[in-house]
Formats: structure tokens, C-alpha cells, sequence
């Protein structure tokens, strides 16, 4: 659960939460690199006279700034790539849960299992209870079983709508018409919001 003046994301729960948190972090070194070598070119530009002209043209200078930064690019897609490949396959799951979203609430079916369905409606705020979070909180969870493949459909009855778990790493549109799919695996037991 994200708390006030949290800097960075939520623990990890799920293996696929785990290599975006560590793709977050290598993105971001190369990013710390990048502007900590503009801001000592910019600096030394402004506090050097600059009289070497033979740089200007050189050769391997325009060589260098135009293959570092394809080589930088690709150190940051294929990561990217992996993960994303990795978000998509679907390894024999052992549950598939169908989710429709309505304009405000959410339906969950069990597919597995005949006549398992509920509704989970949003809890208005005048009727929290103390240490409960507005906004959050619904009247009918939805349980799931740790360290197992679950498959989820995701769609809409009326208009666009967005099931997300950030712990877990998740987020798919639900949109009217068409059915999506996604997969989850929690690595530990816990109450997790989105």
C-alpha cells in the first residue's frame, strides 16, 4: 500500500512488479548519467573560453555522439523488450477470473467453478469505518490464491475503465467489446488495493 510522500513505488509482490522495479532502477542510473554528463559539458561551456577549433570538426567527435546514443537506447530496450514478453506469456494458468467492469462497480466470475460470481461495490465514505481507506475499500473482495498462475479477463459493459494492481504490477483497460487478458502471481499473502 502507497503511503503519504512515498518517493518511489509499492513493494513488490509479483515477479513481473520485481524486474519492472529493477528495469525502474537501471532506466534511471542511465538517466543520472546522461544529465550529470550535459550538466559538466553545459558548465564547462560557460566557464572555458573555447579556443581548440580543431574539435569542432572532428570526425570521430560527430562518430562517438551518434552511436553512443543508439547504444545507449538499445541498452534500455532490450530490457524493456524482455519484460514486456515476459508480461504477455500465459504458463498454463490455474484459475482464470472474468472481470467486468461497470460504470461503478466491478463483477468477478469464477470461471472454473459454476453460479461463482459477486459484485464489489465501492464503500461510500460517510459509512468507513476508522482505518479503513476511502476511496478504496469495497464491500466483496476479490480472493485469490498465492503462488499460482491466475489468468484474468478483463472487459466493460459500458464505458472504459482500468483494473490495476500496483503491487502486483498490473493494469489493463477494460473497454467494452473486447476481452483482455492478463496474468498475475502473487509471491505473498497480503490485502492489496487498486
Amino acid at each position: 500500500m502507497a503511503y503519504p510522500m512515498q518517493l518511489g513505488f509499492q513493494d513488490a509482490t509479483s515477479p513481473i512488479m520485481e524486474e519492472l522495479l529493477h528495469f525502474h532502477d537501471h532506466t534511471l542510473m542511465i538517466v543520472f548519467l546522461i544529465s550529470s554528463l550535459v550538466l559538466y559539458i553545459i558548465s564547462l561551456m560557460l566557464t572555458t573560453k573555447l579556443t581548440h577549433t580543431s574539435t569542432m570538426d572532428a570526425q570521430e567527435v560527430e562518430t562517438i555522439w551518434t552511436i553512443l546514443p543508439a547504444i545507449i537506447l538499445i541498452l534500455i530496450a532490450l530490457p524493456s523488450l524482455r519484460i514486456l514478453y515476459m508480461m504477455d506469456e500465459i504458463n498454463n494458468p490455474s484459475l482464470t477470473v472474468k472481470t467486468m467492469g461497470h460504470q461503478w462497480y466491478w463483477s468477478y466470475e469464477y470461471t472454473d467453478y459454476e453460479d461463482l460470481s459477486f459484485d464489489s461495490y465501492m464503500i461510500p465514505t460517510s459509512e468507513l469505518k476508522p482505518g479503513e481507506l476511502r476511496l478504496l475499500e469495497v464491500d466483496n473482495r476479490i480472493v485469490l490464491p498465492m503462488e499460482m498462475t491466475i489468468r484474468m479477463l478483463v472487459s466493460s459493459e459500458d464505458v472504459l475503465h482500468s483494473w490495476a494492481v500496483p503491487s502486483l504490477g498490473l493494469k489493463t483497460d477494460a473497454i467494452p467489446g473486447r476481452l483482455n487478458q492478463t496474468t498475475l502471481m502473487s509471491t505473498r499473502p497480503g490485502l492489496y488495493y487498486g
